[in-house]
């Protein structure tokens, strides 16, 4: 609405907590209420309801449909809510973005959806609103994720619930129909994956099933939107299916009326079909329903899949393959980020001189100008042109291992190991997450289902390095190399992929350490599905790699980045004795810093890069060059003259390296910790066990050299 239009509730969805609020406001459907003007931010916003002036915020009247009194005819006349529920991996978040043109992101491994997310869709006069829930197997919930998906099934008003299946595992998708089934008879069943059941040789007898379950059934492939349309016109239409099975056969009593035998033996039919329902278990339900409806022939895509699963979780080739695969990756992005990263630097200087010059002629404040370019500009510029380009990459060929089914086979891997540090595999999905954000990596912690697990996971999910880290232990890597007269990048990828080990050991010792002391525990079940290997869409890969992972990642770098550089420009304007803040910052830490292994610079720039580990080198090189604003790596010999000139030694650089890789979280992470862990303390323990490693570490090296 805009400010002074007035109009109708039509529709009034939202949480039994907060719709009791809005209705003890006086807000109802047929209620006139009229948007009298918006806060200075555009939210909240200020309505009359009921002669009742009332601010109400953005995010919490989403789901209120207002039909305004100019405009009535254009306003839809059908509104259907409708979830879409079934088990991890079934494709309902790959159904859910065709039906809403949304981009929730997908991914071939159980527990991907950690939270429910909404879109909509306008076919002419009809608005659906779609609700993707976690996946869950059953309505008797254990993990996190579940008990949000089990939630919405019973507390939340819909229309429609399509419980979306796996054609090529439909026996164990119909346990969970079956029980939504119980709750609600507004259930429509999406049989997806047909294609994948087909090349398996598996046929699903869709009007049979339909006419067991007494539900609408519909086919579809998802990912091509094959029966799409059919699936909303069956969201549309009323439940006649159970109606029209009973009226037979009630009709069918009265018309054999005067045969008693016959009679009865319908009678009779109606009784035990009701009987059966109550008797049988819901699995033999199942069971006799998947019997009835799947048809077999041999099965050749299995063998390959068998003879795959067998060299990838196997000892001997299990283990040497996942660190190929990931030396791979790092080479791949190694060897292809360094001349974007170039050509992008090159091109915000130019632009940066430019916007100079022109702020200069438009007779700008000096010190406005340093506020601007030295103190915003640069340092947004500097974190996307150093993040940009190995993000780019490195995400891609994440997803294409994620999309093509790997992931789950890293967590069989590991799983042995994390059970004698008496942790859950499902970690090894959580820490490859946190290799692009440890922010992500922490929040998909929630597929846990153990408490105790789960918080093991999320406070060691720092240890192994994220996106940001990267660049930088790239640019030690390199300037270690050119000390030592190797300039390789082979051994730099190996020598990257060496560090991404220790983090994985460091996980690991850390999580036992925990788990006899902190939390105390055994640990609990494992299941963890293998989901099939599926051939990934390379076009979509590349689109929803860049756009819900790289700029995604990227945005919430730059938005952190910009408040840093806005505090390390007046920082380096204040000035105590003619020295300037972060240069009197450095020489109390200095004596710190020695016992490290490093100086007081560095450890300024780690203080200061807290927003943001990108742009921890470039404040590195400003104080030691003493310009006052940021500078760029530039070549790796020349960062080698700026770092040796500085007294860099080969320690140096590998103490960095350590430090770089074992240090506090950023503060996108520490939030992120705070809001699942609902808990300062947790939170600070997430903080402090980095850094107490790092600084062990450092020190050991120190001792040693």
């Amino acid at each position: 609405m805009k400010e002074g239009e007035r109009g109708k509730v039509v529709l009034f969805q939202a949480e039994p907590s907060m719709k009791e609020r809005f209705q003890a406001l006086g807000m109802e459907e047929g209620v006139s209420i009229q948007c009298l003007f918006f806060s200075f931010a555009k939210d909240p916003i200020v309505f009359e309801i009921c002669d009742c002036v009332i601010a109400i915020r953005k995010k919490d009247i989403e789901e209120i449909l207002i039909e305004l009194e100019e405009e009535k005819s254009s306003v839809t006349e059908q509104n259907y809510t409708i979830l879409l529920a079934g088990n991890p991996n079934v494709g309902k978040s790959t159904l859910f973005n065709y039906l809403t043109g949304l981009h929730q992101h997908t991914g071939n491994w159980t527990g991907k959806t950690v939270e429910s997310a909404k879109g909509v869709r306008k076919e002419g006069e009809i608005l659906y609103q779609f609700y993707d829930l976690p996946g869950t197997y059953s309505l008797h919930s254990r993990s996190e994720e579940e008990r949000e998906a089990e939630n919405c099934l019973r507390n939340m008003q819909y229309d429609k619930v399509i419980v979306v299946c796996d054609a090529s595992c439909l026996k164990r998708n119909l346990l969970l129909v079956l029980e939504i089934m119980e709750l609600t008879k507004e259930v429509v069943v999406c049989v997806n994956l047909l294609d994948e059941a087909k090349k398996k040789g598996i046929e699903i007898d869709l009007e049979k099933l339909e006419n067991l379950l007494q539900v609408p059934v519909v086919g579809c492939v998802a990912r091509t939107g094959e029966g799409i349309e059919q699936l909303l016109k069956a969201c549309t239409k009323s439940d006649k299916i159970g109606k029209e099975r009973k009226e037979e056969l009630k009709e069918k009593v009265e018309m054999y009326a005067n045969d008693s035998d016959e009679k009865d033996v319908l009678v009779s039919a109606m009784s035990q079909e009701k009987n059966l329902e109550i008797e049988q278990t819901t699995i033999q339900r199942a069971e006799s329903i998947a019997c009835q409806v799947i048809h077999k022939k041999q099965d050749t895509k299995w063998k390959k899949e068998e003879t795959i699963d067998r060299l990838l979780t196997r000892k001997s080739t299990g283990i040497p393959i996942m660190l190929l695969l990931l030396f791979g990756v790092f080479w791949i992005t190694m060897k292809g980020a360094n001349t974007p990263s170039d050509l992008l630097a090159r091109g915000f200087e130019h632009l940066g001189v430019f916007l100079n010059e022109w702020l200069v002629k438009i007779h700008m404040p000096e010190f406005l100008i340093g506020f601007f370019m030295k103190g915003i500009y640069q340092v947004t510029s500097f974190v996307i042109s150093v993040m940009l380009p190995p993000m780019m990459i490195f995400f891609p060929l994440f997803t294409l291992l994620e999309d093509y089914g790997f992931l789950p086979r890293i967590a069989l891997n590991l799983d042995h190991v994390f059970q004698k540090c008496h942790a859950c595999g499902k970690q090894a999905l959580t820490m490859c997450m946190g290799f692009g954000c440890s922010a992500v990596g922490v929040t998909g912690c929630r597929i846990i289902d153990s408490k105790r697990e789960r918080l093991i996971a999320m406070l060691t999910n720092c240890l192994v390095p994220c996106n940001g880290k990267f660049p930088t232990l790239v640019a030690m890597i390199g300037v270690g190399m050119v000390m030592l007269g190797k300039e390789n990048s082979f051994l730099g990828a190996l020598i990257l992929t060496g560090l991404i080990l220790l983090g994985v050991a460091m996980t690991f010792f850390i999580s036992y350490l925990l788990s006899i002391t902190l939390l105390k525990g055994v640990p609990s079940a494992f299941t963890l599905e293998l989901p099939p290997y599926r051939r990934p869409q390379f076009g979509k890969v590349l689109i929803r790699s860049f756009l819900d992972r790289t700029l995604f990642v990227l945005r919430r770098a730059v938005v952190v980045a910009m408040p840093a550089g806005i505090l390390l420009f007046l920082a380096g304007q204040i000035q105590i004795q003619g020295i300037p803040l972060t240069m009197q910052i450095a020489h109390v830490l200095d004596p710190i810093g020695r016992q490290l292994g490093l100086d007081g610079i560095i450890l300024t720039a780690f203080f200061f890069g807290f927003p943001a580990n990108e742009i921890i080198v470039p404040i590195m090189l400003m104080l030691y060059l003493s310009t006052g604003d940021l500078v760029g790596f530039g070549q790796v010999g020349e960062l080698k003259v700026i770092l040796q000139a500085a007294g860099w030694t080969l320690e140096t650089v590998i103490c960095v390296c350590i430090f770089m890789l074992f240090h506090y979280p950023c503060s996108t992470t520490v939030l992120t910790l705070k809001k699942e862990t609902n808990s300062w303390f947790w939170t600070f323990i997430g903080f402090l066990l980095p850094t107490l490693v790092g600084v062990t570490l450092c020190m050991l090296i120190h001792l040693l050299w």
